[in-house]
């Protein structure tokens, strides 16, 4: 049996290698690739804790807790480089960020602190029954911010 240390290096290890890659291959301001893969990997570890919460892939408890851990990290810490004035979607190519960040501050602050205590209720959570019924408040944080912040595709 591997130690969670163990799980926590390799999850560690490839959402590191994701985002880099992902932001290395992207041709636009470094903002933008930077933050597209802060996104994926948001978007990773929302999907391990949703798949263990729709049953899809087996409960892990330690898995759980590194996913819900690596969202709190993202969640706190400070993205404010990544966000830099100029890069939305109508000035620059290969970014679906609205204007609408740049011009609502307010409502830009509260989508993420939103989404900050999501990761937090994730992160409190011990079970099965705990993730599945916090998955609502991430599920809900991140949906809202889309629709106001995300151009569709």
């Amino acid at each position: 049996m591997k130690s969670p240390f163990s799980k926590l290096a390799i999850a560690g290890t490839t959402v590191l290698l994701a985002s880099m890659a992902f932001a290395d291959g992207h041709s636009g301001p470094p903002e933008v690739g930077a933050r597209i893969g802060l996104m994926k990997n948001y978007g990773y570890n929302l999907g391990v804790l949703g798949n263990m919460a729709k049953g899809t892939i087996e409960y892990d408890a330690d898995m759980a807790a590194i996913a819900a851990a690596n969202l709190v990290a993202f969640a706190g810490s400070d993205q404010s480089m990544l966000w830099a004035e100029g890069t939305d979607n109508g000035s620059t190519q290969g970014t679906r960020a609205l204007p609408a960040i740049w011009t609502d501050s307010e409502g830009w602050t509260k989508a993420q602190d939103a989404m900050t205590a999501a990761a937090e209720g994730l992160a409190a959570t011990s079970d099965l029954a705990g993730l599945q019924a916090a998955m609502g408040a991430a599920g809900g944080a991140c949906g809202t911010c889309h629709k106001a912040y995300r151009a569709p595709k």
